[in-house]
């Protein structure tokens, strides 16, 4: 139906009302407080909401502080089993994802696609909403992992989100927790569903996207400076990631962008 992208709106609030739709939230930046059915909850950073239809809800603000999140509202036949379980089950749910940065990415992608008037912009945004619940969905249908498997996949997870444009390796990984290059793999992808060389490429993607929206840079440019130095390699990453050549994700950010005018 709608996306949303509340970013530091001042005195932001909803008021208390029995919604129509269904809501999924992300939470990007900051605390947002809801009531939902006459109970508190706050949400912050990384948190994922889902809010079924006939909720009583109202949020606002936590402690008068702005905040950034994510709202997508949308609606689907309740009569027809969907096959992800927080939809069939229709009671509200809250978590934190692990998997943060990318779904972010996929709720930026959802925001421009729906705002925009290209040619078959319902299928792609569809499409996107669907990876969106599905990778949801697949994390929480996640066994419990002990505390020391999350322990170790953070410090790999936080390594990476420093060191990102770095050269980097299994083995060197595999140093930071002191266990094998095949464990750290194996590791890393039970807990955030991907392999850790997969996600430090993710993350260059995400700063290489910002960076050719918001900079002057050339592609060979970013490509250098997100490690990667060959020009036709870093091509064939972003586009196996943002489903699109740099140049055509460039031409179409501009484009968007020229929208606002009109």
């Amino acid at each position: 139906m709608s996306v949303n992208f509340d970013k530091n709106i001042p005195s932001w609030r909803t008021n208390l009302e029995a919604i129509n739709y269904n809501v999924l939230v992300l939470v990007r930046e900051g605390k947002v407080r809801y009531k939902i059915n006459g109970k508190e909850i706050i949400a912050e950073n990384g948190d994922v909401l889902f809010i079924p239809r006939s909720t009583r809800r109202s949020g606002e603000n936590w402690l008068g502080a702005p905040h950034q999140k994510y709202t997508i509202l949308f609606s689907y036949d309740a009569g027809i089993e969907t096959g992800i379980p927080f939809l069939d089950q229709k009671q509200f749910i809250q978590f934190k994802t692990s998997q943060d940065q990318y779904a972010f990415h996929r709720c930026e992608r959802l925001y421009e696609e729906i705002r925009g008037g290209k040619s078959f912009r319902n299928i792609i945004c569809l499409g996107i909403f669907q990876e969106l619940l599905g990778m949801l969905a697949r994390e929480l249908d996640k066994p419990d992992l002990t505390p020391s498997k999350l322990k170790y996949a953070q410090i790999i997870k936080n390594y990476l989100l420093e060191h990102y444009r770095e050269p980097i390796d299994i083995d060197q990984l595999s140093k930071l927790i002191y266990r094998s290059p095949n464990y750290v793999t194996a590791l890393f992808r039970e807990v955030y569903g991907h392999p850790p060389i997969r996600y430090m490429h993710q993350l260059r993607m995400l700063e290489a996207c910002n960076l050719l929206l918001s900079t002057d840079m050339t592609i060979a440019g970013i490509a250098q400076y997100l490690g990667y130095y060959d020009t036709s390699y870093f091509h064939r990453v972003f586009k196996k990631h943002i489903g699109m050549a740099p140049s055509n994700y460039l031409q179409q950010g501009a484009q968007s962008d020229m929208s606002k005018l009109f």
